[in-house]
């Protein structure tokens, strides 16, 4: 059997492609698509019983439908969140789906840390000065983090992650969650009020995922209390910020730094060229015009290890489905389970 796979980056590939190999290899064929799968590139979907998604992929009624009517029966997502998938719809089509639940929390902690660390130091700013051979130092001057107030929304495995990081720098811990975690206590953490954590932090960092509860979380009003010289980090899911919020923020001349590695109306636009086109997304081009945001191309997950434990996972969850079996990673299980 073939099994085709969207959204599979160049790097990605040998890696799925060695998972797969390994567990499934020798029973079933994996195909690897650099197309994304939406309403448009469903039909190529047609007779395969399981297909790879990508956090990237539309996977809405009309998608999986057509989907169903194909012969899929199982979509495996190569990520943690499921946000683009209807579950609703997959399970009223008789779709099994499943996810990987866990992987490299330090993958995305640390990335998030570089973000914040290059927004305070200016350091993207400073490259390229000196590759035009412009070394001075006007305008570069960031600030310590000892000292200073971290607040980390989410405390979970990568919250955590990013909490002992901000611990070793000797900053001060703010948390909020619907459950403390012991391990962020014991560094210290002291949980509060989201608002009293906007308005205390010197850095606020987002490790929430993207629920109806938390959809732009980061709006007016807790923008409105973060102080002028905060750094605000997302390395979570694009729509936990309100973007247009966020850019009357910075006109205002407020928040020292931001850096985004995910944008809420990313679909179609991350993982792709545009260099060659006009960009017709005008909020995110107005977010690129302003020297202390820094927009990266949600690759904070891109980790050798983290990318191999996806593919690993992801594969499992394959070869559960063939052997009728189901676990914690699986969002909609198969109609006779």
């Amino acid at each position: 059997m073939e099994i085709v796979a969207y959204g599979v980056l160049a790097d990605e590939e040998p890696l799925l492609h060695d998972a797969f190999g390994k567990a499934l290899g020798d029973r079933h064929e994996l195909r690897c698509l650099r197309l994304f799968l939406n309403r448009d590139t469903a039909p190529t979907a047609a007779g395969h019983e399981v297909v790879l998604s990508s956090v990237n992929d539309t996977l809405d009624a009309e998608v999986l439908r057509a989907l169903a009517q194909g012969g899929t029966r199982m979509i495996a997502q190569r990520a943690t969140g499921y946000n683009n998938i209807d579950l609703t719809a997959a399970e009223e089509f008789g779709l099994t789906v499943a996810r990987v639940s866990y992987y490299s929390p330090y993958s995305v902690a640390e990335f998030a840390w570089a973000l914040a660390l290059a927004v305070d130091r200016r350091i993207v700013r400073a490259a390229h000065r000196t590759r035009e051979f412009d070394f001075r130092l006007d305008g570069l001057m960031g600030r310590d983090l000892r000292g200073r107030t971290a607040g980390v929304v989410g405390t979970g495995k990568i919250g955590a992650a990013f909490a002992r990081i901000a611990h070793g720098f000797g900053m001060r811990l703010l948390g909020w969650d619907v459950a403390e975690n012991p391990d962020c206590l014991a560094l210290g953490m002291e949980y509060v009020e989201r608002e009293r954590l906007f308005a205390e932090a010197d850095l606020v960092s987002l490790h929430v995922p993207l629920l109806e509860d938390t959809h732009h979380l980061v709006d007016a009003r807790a923008l409105a209390v973060m102080k002028d010289d905060a750094i605000l980090v997302n390395s979570s899911r694009g729509g936990l910020v309100d973007t247009d919020a966020l850019l009357e923020t910075l006109r205002a001349g407020r928040l020292s730094g931001v850096g985004l590695d995910v944008y809420e109306e990313e679909a179609g636009v991350f993982f792709l060229d545009k260099s060659l086109e006009v960009m017709t997304d005008e909020r995110l081009a107005r977010l690129m015009t302003f020297n202390n945001v820094l927009v990266t191309s949600h690759q904070a997950y891109f980790t050798r290890d983290a990318v191999g434990e996806i593919a690993a996972t992801t594969v499992a969850n394959i070869a559960d489905y063939f052997a009728g079996r189901t676990g914690d990673n699986t969002l909609v299980r198969p109609p006779t389970a």
